[in-house]
């Protein structure tokens, strides 16, 4: 998902992401009729550092610890066999694990939903929850599966063409969402 600086243009800046995590946060309050049961888990890597700022902003919001942790994907992948070998992220499940509990998967884009289905698939393998939901940041839309998010920040229509960049401070120093068009080898 590599674009050039020249061609992305920003469509979210670090204004905007803090106020539709924010928007996103009192959503889940609101759906889970507070957020006693809320277990965040996020994607690597932006998506982890998504749960943790909601985290953040749903213990604001609710005056609670809401448990947030990470969940490796990798070995779920349909896709190992087309691409090199990559190292694996880390799952940290919360202490009091996910049995029984509203599960809100985090992420930063969703496309074909292969992602989503991969984590649906690791999740299976750690515990029983009583629901799964899913966070994204951005919805570019494209799926290949049918899957769908339930609290959005932002639904980009695009092209297979574009590309969507996020940055997050925690990894690239600035937060911000690019669109741009793929390069085409010459």
């Amino acid at each position: 998902m590599d674009t050039q600086a020249s061609d992305a243009r920003p469509v979210l800046e670090g204004p905007d992401i803090a106020r539709v995590l924010t928007r996103i946060a009192h959503e889940i309050v609101e759906r889970a009729k507070g957020a006693d049961d809320v277990v965040l888990l996020g994607i690597p890597t932006r998506g982890v550092f998504l749960a943790q700022r909601l985290a953040a902003k749903l213990e604001q919001i609710t005056e609670r610890k809401v448990p947030c942790g990470s969940l490796d994907i990798t070995m779920y992948r349909d896709d190992l066999r087309m691409h090199p070998p990559r190292a694996l992220a880390r799952t940290d499940i919360p202490g009091d694990g996910i049995d029984g509990r509203l599960v809100v998967l985090v992420d930063d884009v969703l496309f074909s939903g292969r992602t989503i289905r991969a984590a649906l698939d690791a999740l299976n393998d750690i515990g029983r929850p009583r629901a799964v939901q899913l966070a994204v940041l951005v919805d570019r839309g494209h799926r290949e599966l049918p899957i769908r998010a339930d609290y959005v920040g932002k639904n980009l229509p695009t092209s297979l063409r574009e590309t969507v960049k996020v940055q997050l401070a925690e990894e690239d120093g600035r937060d911000t969402v690019l669109l741009g068009v793929k390069q085409t080898a010459q």
